[in-house]
């Protein structure tokens, strides 16, 4: 008696999964949501809704080079006028240094939830004036329709992953999540500025804390100051690096470390102004 039941469960459960099979089949695989993932309800969202714009951007900038400019207090040495003429990168909060460094950025990046909730308000503005990509999972009180806004989907396993159309890693730094999104452009050359990889902070990497004081980890001193945080992974960020390090070199492509003074070993280093000689311009395609 007991082995017909458990005989009969089972082929209750491998029915049941049969029929969910075929309307995966019949309902779902022209769309082509994974089998996988056809009750990930967040997934699907994506999917269809923020997934096509994606391709459009796919090897748009095949054979240029660009610069994907950080955070750090290394800013405030670097003439970040001078990259108004190359293609650019910035992340997070980098409309603080407007005021002082009138940038025309071609691509913003966020990527962390407190970040872009502190941001919203320049996000829906459309203050970076430029394309911004960001973390589909951290960015839901942000609407998928304002001008502008593009959402990956960031909860891959950690890897480096070229194809944005489909789920990719944070690899613990918004750094990470851009240098993924150049490799699908198609970008040759990236070089870093900004990234000093240098923290003075106390706690567990990737730790949430309230930011009392002035912020002396970033180029503004109110960058976080007064807000909450996660503390930074650097052995995390290393290891993500190197990953992207070696996935651009195998390709025939190369990441490139121009920040001043910079405490990352991970990448070649070329001063900032020779990484200006080296680098092509927008004109130059």
């Amino acid at each position: 008696m007991i082995k017909q039941l458990k005989l009969l469960r089972r082929v209750y459960r491998n029915r049941r999964e049969h029929k969910e099979y075929l309307d995966w089949f019949y309902n779902e695989k022209n769309m082509g949501i994974p089998f996988d993932r056809r009750k990930d309800e967040d997934y699907i969202n994506w999917f269809l809704n923020c997934r096509p714009s994606l391709f459009q951007y796919q090897n748009i900038h095949k054979g240029q080079d660009c610069f994907i400019i950080g955070n750090g207090p290394s800013l405030n040495k670097t003439n970040l006028s001078l990259l108004n003429d190359f293609y650019v990168f910035g992340l997070n909060k980098i409309h603080l240094i407007f005021d002082k460094h009138p940038l025309d950025l071609t691509y913003h990046v966020a990527a962390n939830p407190l970040v872009i909730d502190q941001t919203k308000e320049e996000l829906k503005n459309n203050i970076y004036n430029c394309p911004s990509f960001l973390s589909y999972e951290a960015s839901t009180n942000i609407e998928n329709n304002i001008k502008n806004v593009y959402k990956i989907l960031t909860n891959a396993p950690w890897s480096f992953y070229k194809d944005i159309t489909q789920p990719i890693s944070e690899g613990y730094t918004v750094t990470y999540v851009a240098m993924q999104i150049a490799f699908y452009m198609g970008f040759e050359n990236v070089y870093l500025v900004g990234m000093d990889h240098n923290f003075k902070q106390s706690g567990k990497p990737n730790e949430e804390q309230h930011h009392k004081e002035e912020d002396v980890n970033h180029f503004h001193p109110d960058y976080f100051k007064g807000h909450q945080w996660h503390l930074a992974d650097l052995e995390g960020n290393e290891a993500s690096y190197a990953m992207a390090r070696h996935q651009f070199h195998a390709n025939g492509r190369n990441i490139y470390d121009a920040t001043i003074d910079g405490k990352l070993t991970i990448f070649p280093k070329v001063n900032f102004d020779e990484a200006l000689k080296l680098a092509k311009k927008k004109s130059a395609l």
